[in-house]
């Protein structure tokens, strides 16, 4: 560098400097009037004070926005709470396991809108109790009682675990997204599983906390019925 000449002064000690310095903004007031910065969506020049606003202007947009979205999540998890409670109350309401199986078919085809469930149920030794020929009692393999029993949290998963597609017919070829809920006491007792065609009806970064709700209710009112 010849001798004489200035040092550049780089951006970013003027960014230090400013900060350091907040009064330099009361000493040169006018300055501000007269700082024209480039428009933040394109095109022409604008004083830096107009810019000041359309940054507020775009931060509160983002700000409604995020605040739109955790109230329609709300109001979504204030509706599937409302669903549940109505399942609960007519579990509590069922006279015996028959009754609370119809409940719970008609209560996630109707309310929730789930287009496949499926439920099997077995006694001590994997086996339906005596004198049981319902569906729900149907022989399923040991790998998915296994299965049924490994679990303590609701299953998703893409594709049909062991047996379980068959418990769907026809249907179960064309379905996508499965969750599976244990229905247990000490031990599982009984698996409830909901299907779609829609691969994101049931996905792996879903929250599970009202399957496991759900599973729960449904325990306790089948449970009784299925021990020893």
């Amino acid at each position: 560098m010849g001798e004489g000449m200035e040092e550049e002064i780089k951006p970013e000690q003027v960014a230090a400097y400013l900060q350091e310095h907040p009064e330099f903004f009361e000493l040169y007031s006018n300055l501000m009037e007269n700082l024209f910065v480039p428009h933040p969506h394109g095109g022409r020049a604008i004083p830096i004070s107009e810019r000041q606003v359309l940054t507020l202007r775009d931060k509160n947009k983002l700000l409604e926005t995020k605040l739109a979205e955790l109230i329609r999540f709300g109001e979504q998890n204030d509706s599937i709470s409302e669903k549940l409670h109505r399942l609960t109350v007519a579990l509590v309401a069922s006279a015996d396991a028959p009754v609370a199986i119809h409940a719970t078919r008609y209560h996630l085809v109707e309310d929730f809108a789930v287009p496949h469930v499926e439920l099997r149920l077995w006694s001590a030794g994997g086996v339906a109790p005596e004198g049981e020929t319902s569906v729900e009692y149907s022989p399923i393999s040991e790998e998915a009682r296994v299965f049924a029993d490994s679990l303590t949290q609701p299953y998703i998963s893409a594709r049909a675990m062991f047996d379980s597609a068959s418990w769907f017919g026809a249907d179960g070829e064309r379905l996508r997204s499965f969750a599976y809920i244990p229905l247990r006491g000490q031990q599982a007792f009984g698996l409830l599983t909901l299907a779609s065609e829609d691969p994101q009806r049931f996905y792996p970064e879903m929250g599970t906390m009202y399957l496991k709700r759900l599973g729960d209710s449904v325990s306790a009112a089948l449970g009784r019925s299925l021990a020893g």
